[in-house]
């Protein structure tokens, strides 16, 4: 983990996201400690990370998502040299959408 984010008020955010237990709370508590445009471009990190993931060519990322080629650009690297946090949650997400089918 890069050493510039880990700090004590990191620490309290990332167990308060540890402690929700269902997707109501975790709605609540990011309409709360976000603008409607940070989680929208959190979110849109995340669709642009499944969407490389799943080996989409920026062409279409960019059309799908509004994403800028510099957004998709500094996804791709943390998906290739990032701390493997991207690659983590893309695994969960596939797992969870096999439980939907």
């Amino acid at each position: 983990m890069a050493a510039n984010i880990h700090d004590e008020l990191t620490d309290q955010l990332v167990k308060a996201v540890l402690s929700l237990k269902n997707e109501d709370q975790c709605y609540r508590f990011f309409e709360d400690i976000c603008t409607v445009s940070e989680l929208k471009a959190l979110a849109q990190r995340l669709e642009v990370a499944r969407m490389l993931d799943e080996g989409y060519i920026y062409e279409t990322i960019v059309e799908k998502t509004g994403a800028s080629t510099a957004t998709i650009s500094r996804v791709k690297r943390c998906l290739v040299y990032g701390s493997d946090g991207y690659n983590s949650v893309m695994e969960l997400l596939k797992e969870g959408h096999k439980n939907d089918k």
